[in-house]
């Protein structure tokens, strides 16, 4: 497997054949307008797919081992890759071969040997529409309001992380947490103020998450949730008195708050290391009790369960 330089902002090719003189072919066809990655089997290229997260594949049907069709399978069912398009490139032209690729969730098909104006003609199509496809992600995985990543974000995020924390072996923790008497906030101040207050305190909670498997949304109304994939609670203990310390900083008045002077939040935090055992579902329904335990408790505090 091969990779050009990593500081290279050019879509990212993926070719997958186990037979040489067909990578320089299309090596020599793609090479001054993409980045490309090279694997000759399917084990390569599913291994290649998963670190390198291409833009778009080239893969062969016809592989010694695992074929394509069982390569498209397996990138089709990892959350990891299964966005990725997929161009098949073949000798086989008959419909029935084609039917079966597209069902697999082929994009498209490139034939053996092959025309120079069509390869690149096909690549740019697909790659036009996978970057218009990721835009449109983002901006349906993003909250208006707050710019941080929304329910639906966290939602899809919370699955793909616990499968890879059960696959790795590793803890996993959760945190939600609530602005407190937050209508009341709204109530007296307004709905505009009320919008900047939500803005600046997701700002200021996403200062506090560093590591790339952290994610942070905004779980609905005033309240806020982050997955913490590989930290054990008493990690999450910490990065929960990080938020605290974060919005504190911020020093929003509330006069007509009963907790402080200023908007405080409060926090449920929720880790495990048994992801067999535990469910992904068990794990957000502690961290909400954990969170009305904060609440009933007198609000602008912390309360941790580990699973």
């Amino acid at each position: 497997m091969t990779t050009n330089a990593q500081n290279d902002e050019r879509p990212c090719i993926l070719i997958v054949d186990d037979e040489r003189i067909n990578i320089t072919i299309l090596n020599a066809l793609l090479k001054n307008d993409y980045r490309l990655m090279v694997a000759t089997s399917g084990e390569q290229a599913l291994k290649a797919a998963h670190t390198g997260q291409p833009d778009l594949i080239l893969l062969d049907i016809l592989m010694p081992g695992m074929d394509g069709h069982q390569v498209c399978r397996k990138l089709r069912s990892d959350p990891i890759t299964h966005n990725i398009p997929i161009i098949f490139i073949t000798a086989m032209g008959d419909a029935e071969n084609e039917t079966m690729g597209f069902a697999l969730g082929a994009v498209d098909y490139i034939s053996k040997p092959f025309n120079n104006a069509v390869v690149k003609a096909r690549v740019g199509v697909h790659l036009r529409l996978k970057r218009q496809n990721d835009l449109l992600e983002n901006l349906a995985s993003v909250d208006a309001l707050t710019g941080v990543p929304n329910r639906r974000a966290f939602d899809q995020a919370r699955i793909e992380e616990w499968r890879r924390c059960q696959r790795e072996g590793m803890p996993i923790s959760l945190i939600m947490l609530d602005i407190d008497q937050f209508k009341q906030y709204n109530d007296n101040y307004g709905h505009g103020a009320g919008d900047e207050c939500l803005s600046r305190i997701a700002k200021a909670l996403q200062g506090c998450i560093h590591r790339p498997g952290d994610i942070l949304a905004r779980y609905g109304g005033e309240e806020f949730s982050a997955i913490l994939p590989g930290t054990h609670k008493e990690g999450a203990l910490q990065l929960a008195e990080r938020l605290h310390e974060a919005v504190s900083e911020l020093a929003i008045p509330h006069e007509h708050s009963l907790v402080s002077s200023q908007v405080t939040i409060s926090v449920g935090v929720a880790s495990t290391d048994r992801t067999g055992e535990v469910t992904s579902q068990q794990l957000t329904e502690a961290a909400d009790r954990m969170l009305y335990q904060s609440k009933e408790s007198g609000r602008n505090t912390t309360h941790i369960i580990e699973l």
